[in-house]
């Protein structure tokens, strides 16, 4: 079996551990939705004309913390208060949604009750398609 199978076939089994199941959702959720927070603001501030160093003196921070936020290979994991700051710098609010009942299905149920009834749907949800086959 090839090293990329047992990977696989290991995060299977791995997933129905309620704990690891929790920690990946979790995790899954705060990734990706930072990453499209962050995008979200860098396009505002490029559709707006303004620079990183313009967006930074506008909310009273360093140039190079936003090269950093908004730079390739990122590792950003701003602050509420940060985002809602960059927001407003650029005629923005944050705003909270309801998932569907779907998303509710596969991210919810699992952080509420570490489980899921059906791991190929979540697997799907969270954009590792490997999983699946």
């Amino acid at each position: 079996m090839a090293a990329v199978d047992v990977f696989w076939e290991d995060l299977r089994e791995d997933l129905k551990d309620p704990e690891f199941l929790r920690e990946y959702v979790a995790n899954w959720v705060r990734i990706t939705t930072t990453d499209a927070i962050v995008n979200a603001l860098d396009d505002a501030r490029e559709h707006a004309g303004m620079s990183k160093a313009a967006l930074a003196r506008a909310i009273n921070a360093e140039p190079s913390a936003l090269r950093r936020l908004f730079g390739r290979g990122r590792r950003a994991n701003p602050t509420v208060g940060t985002v809602a700051e960059l927001a407003a710098a650029l005629g923005m609010r944050l705003t909270l949604e309801p998932l569907s009942l779907e998303e509710r299905e596969s991210t919810t149920r699992p952080l509420l009750d570490g489980e899921v009834r059906d791991a190929r749907a979540l697997v799907e949800r969270l954009g590792t398609p490997a999983l699946v086959q």
